[in-house]
């Protein structure tokens, strides 16, 4: 099969994910996390951080769903990405106010991440990126890698008095989503040689970063837990999908192409959205306005 390569403006926009407890979930990422409520009901909600459309994560309510297991493929976090290193910052305040549990923090040198989970332990990870121009690049990788956040310095970018603190900020997207999976082979032909992402980093032990338009990464793939292990169950709690977005029905039309050319059923959603699901039995969308 032919190079195929992303156009560069091709990003995350969406993640769906399937819980028992609606209510919590959604008190969680309006409180703890700070997004907005677009619009819910009995089985779902939407919510974005200005709490108008487009939504960025979607959780539905299957009371009748199997609980997904932290071994089984599926999500290792959703990372939501905020503007700037004083946005950082203002979160980190009201997270620290806030008195959920913290799991880690790390500076991956292309930028400054905090990591928590939420009440179903789906992952989260909040970050802010440094300039593109100080991403260090060698052989034509990014050399990322996981340090202490100077969490000092970070604190000192809050100016006092600040203004209060109403939830994420304008411009608050999902940087990228972190998946473990089975095998990183079978990863990388889905990811890299199928739809088309480009490999930045391989050599970080037990993963796999791609990505479109020189990012650091808008896929991580890892086997730290999840190492040859069975399939998860696409109906199961936790991931139920994530959605990338292409900039043209053209770029649709040849990754639909190049599934179907290697056997994967495709499903069309209302003509500018597609269905799959990889061989962990991750289901992804691909999607475009235009």
């Amino acid at each position: 099969m032919d190079p195929f390569v992303l156009p560069d403006t091709t990003s995350i926009a969406q993640v769906t994910l399937r819980t028992h407890r609606l209510p919590a979930l959604t008190q969680f990422y309006e409180q703890v996390i700070g997004l907005k409520v677009i619009r819910q009901h009995a089985n779902a909600a939407y919510l974005s951080a200005t709490g108008q459309e487009p939504a960025l994560l979607i959780l539905e309510q299957d009371v009748t769903a199997p609980r997904q297991s932290a071994q089984q493929p599926g999500l290792f976090h959703v990372a939501y990405l905020l503007p700037n290193r004083l946005e950082l910052a203002r979160w980190w305040q009201h997270f620290r106010a806030s008195n959920w549990p913290l799991q880690g923090l790390g500076d991956h040198r292309v930028s400054e991440a905090i990591y928590l989970a939420d009440p179903d332990q789906n992952g989260i990870e909040i970050y802010a990126d440094r300039p593109r121009s100080t991403w260090p690049i060698q052989n034509g990788q990014v050399q990322m890698t996981t340090d202490p956040v100077d969490v000092e310095s970070l604190q000192q970018e809050v100016p006092v008095p600040d203004k209060p603190w109403t939830g994420l900020p304008v411009g608050t997207c999902i940087g990228h989503v972190h998946l473990q999976v089975s095998n990183l082979n079978l990863a990388r032909t889905f990811y890299h040689e199928l739809l088309g992402f480009a490999i930045t980093q391989q050599s970080y032990p037990g993963a796999l970063f791609v990505a479109a338009g020189g990012y650091h990464h808008h896929l991580g793939l890892n086997t730290w837990r999840s190492r040859a292990t069975l399939p998860r169950n696409p109906q199961a709690t936790g991931l139920a999908s994530f959605q990338i977005q292409v900039p043209d029905a053209l770029t649709l039309h040849q990754v639909t192409t190049r599934l179907q050319d290697a056997d994967y059923l495709v499903k069309t959603i209302a003509g500018n959205k597609i269905q799959v699901t990889d061989k962990d039995g991750i289901t992804v969308e691909l999607a475009t306005n235009a």
